[in-house]
């Protein structure tokens, strides 16, 4: 069969019965797509894998072999078996019923194909490349990363309202899609330090960048300040992004600029980030968690010290728990709290790391002890933003550091 011309559709099947046959691997890739497309799935096959068979909430799992009266009332059909003469009978039994059929063994005899897809915001790239599957992705691929870099663009959604965006712990390669999204259609840009700061040398000349930044210890822009800017530019008929660094809901206050929000009548949207207080770790080799090691980890903030009155955290019963803390906001408040953990309970050895600079190009880890956290600080310079990580995880990811906690017994 030579070239084909194909004529390219966007099928809408939510609602409308789809039937996969086969239960492997190229099914498994299938089905999931479907599933979010709404589409009523039915797949048959003998057998299927743990993946498919942990959907058969969301789709009709048949367990036996295929026969032709499966496709009736079906609007599309994939033919997905590892058995040629099978995928025949069901091409052959939706063309019967003219219905368009999908073959993953042989697109020659198929009457439909599937395209490499992608999506960026409200666009979805569908690439179809004369049945090479593997030129298709490649070019959907670089489609994909010229509209992410703003090489290209499309029209992204501009309705006035406030999208609260986080942006991870630093490393602007670390930032979600939809973040990158937010951004292009932004008219306003509220920023503090912590936001990856390389994004905002990407906007365009005529968005509004407005500086909230939170020194430690300096200057900083008040949280009803925020509140009030972010709603008056959304009011004026503005698309306002808050931008701040690792997660909105993360110690970022952002919720706080939800309720700002909705009492002016003012749209916002979440667009979640990673949080830093898992990523700056994962990042440095430190898990948060690790079998047979901890069954939990605490994230604390560290901004106002043990035995304050305005303090929440109840650290008497923090130093009792045998999991991983995970520290954010504490440098100023660290020997406060490392000695309030220890008079709790907690052995001054338990190994203890400090990351300054989580994800960035100065990033650097301390390693030491609970007990000896205070000393640590003081040596190393050690300075915001730095995320402290205590619990034997660390001797996991450092053995020779610490190898009577890394012991094969311990762990």
């Amino acid at each position: 069969m030579s070239d084909v011309a194909t004529y390219p559709v966007g099928l809408r099947l939510a609602g409308r019965k789809v039937v996969v046959v086969g239960g492997g691997h190229v099914a498994q890739r299938r089905v999931p797509s479907l599933i979010a497309a709404g589409a009523l799935v039915h797949l048959v096959s003998p057998q299927v894998t743990p993946a498919l068979e942990g959907m058969k909430d969301e789709l009709t799992l048949v367990l036996r072999p295929f026969t032709p009266a499966d496709l009736d009332e079906a609007w599309y059909v994939i033919a997905a078996t590892d058995d040629a003469d099978v995928n025949a009978e069901v091409a052959a039994a939706a063309e019967e019923r003219r219905i368009f059929c999908v073959r993953s063994d042989d697109a020659s005899q198929a009457t439909a194909w599937t395209p490499a897809v992608g999506r960026h915001g409200s666009a979805t790239i569908a690439v179809l490349g004369n049945r090479e599957p593997r030129r298709s992705a490649q070019l959907r691929d670089e489609i994909l990363h010229l509209l992410r870099e703003g090489l290209i663009s499309v029209e992204h959604d501009r309705a006035p309202g406030v999208v609260l965006v986080g942006g991870g712990p630093g490393d602007p390669e670390l930032v979600t899609i939809a973040a990158r999204n937010a951004l292009a259609a932004a008219d306003v840009v509220v920023a503090d330090r912590l936001a990856p700061r390389a994004l905002l040398d990407e906007l365009g000349p005529e968005v509004e960048l407005i500086d909230v930044a939170k020194l430690p210890r300096g200057r900083s822009a008040s949280q009803e300040f925020i509140n009030q800017v972010i709603v008056e530019r959304a009011l004026a008929g503005k698309r306002v992004v808050r931008f701040k660094g690792g997660d909105n809901f993360v110690y970022g206050r952002g919720f706080e600029e939800v309720i700002a929000c909705r009492e002016a009548g003012v749209p916002v949207q979440v667009v979640p980030g990673i949080t830093s207080s898992i990523a700056v770790p994962a990042r440095a080799g430190i898990p948060v968690t690790h079998r047979g090691v901890t069954h939990e980890f605490t994230v604390v903030s560290g901004h106002i010290p043990p035995g304050h009155p305005d303090s929440l955290v109840a650290w008497d019963a923090l130093a009792k728990m045998r999991g991983t803390v995970v520290l954010l906001m504490a440098v100023e408040n660290a020997p406060a709290i490392s000695a309030a953990l220890v008079a709790g309970g907690r052995d001054a050895a338990t190994p203890t790391a400090v990351i300054q600079d989580g994800t960035m190009p100065g990033e650097r880890t301390v390693l030491t002890t609970l007990g000896e956290l205070e000393g640590a600080i003081a040596e190393n310079g050690l300075r915001p933003p730095a995320i402290i990580v205590i619990g034997d995880v660390v001797a996991v990811a450092h053995p020779d550091r610490y190898p009577s906690s890394a012991e094969p017994d311990a762990i």
